[in-house]
């Protein structure tokens, strides 16, 4: 299935000069949401993994689903001051901003590999941050399996200049 027939795309959202990926429309077709789930479950054989990870909030779509179907750990990535015990903290810059996310201390013990899934990976700021993470909390990181790649704004290009696998679904344009 070609998903990215499910991808809606959003001019000027959040803000002028932005050409925004929706993955709503996908998500709402189920037929697309398990071929997504279906195609990032198949990706995972690439990885040697003992967590699954997710940065809020579209993250945790994906990954909670691929979490699941392989009886792997959910570890959930949230803005600040959303968890409700002792926490790590990255702050990072996004394309339009800066954010804060935390992870529990107990949630990653020393060495577990962790694999990141998330929506869409654009400069990677977040994806860096979140492997900032992982590694504060002792974890490593196995890879990044993203459903868009925003080919020419080189997020991904990024992570693999660091020595991070990565994975993706499908690629656009980023404007």
């Amino acid at each position: 299935m070609d998903l990215k027939e499910y991808i809606r795309s959003v001019p000027d959202y959040p803000k002028k000069g932005i050409l925004f990926r929706d993955i709503t429309t996908l998500i709402k077709n189920e037929k697309a949401f398990r071929s997504c789930i279906d195609q990032i479950v198949e990706r995972t054989k690439k990885f040697k993994l003992d967590k699954i990870a997710a940065v809020e909030s579209r993250g945790f779509v994906f990954a909670s689903a691929v979490s699941y179907i392989l009886s792997k750990p959910f570890i959930m990535l949230r803005k600040k001051n959303k968890l409700p015990a002792e926490t790590h903290s990255v702050d990072f810059e996004l394309e339009y901003g800066r954010s804060t996310i935390e992870v529990h201390k107990d949630s990653i013990k020393k060495d577990e590999k962790v694999l990141i899934i998330d929506d869409l990976i654009a400069t990677g700021g977040t994806a860096e941050a979140a492997t900032r993470l992982i590694e504060v909390s002792s974890g490593t990181v196995a890879g990044f399996i993203f459903v868009i790649n925003l080919l020419d704004i080189g997020g991904c290009e990024k992570l693999i200049k660091k020595n991070y696998k990565v994975e993706y679904l499908i690629e656009f344009p980023g404007y």
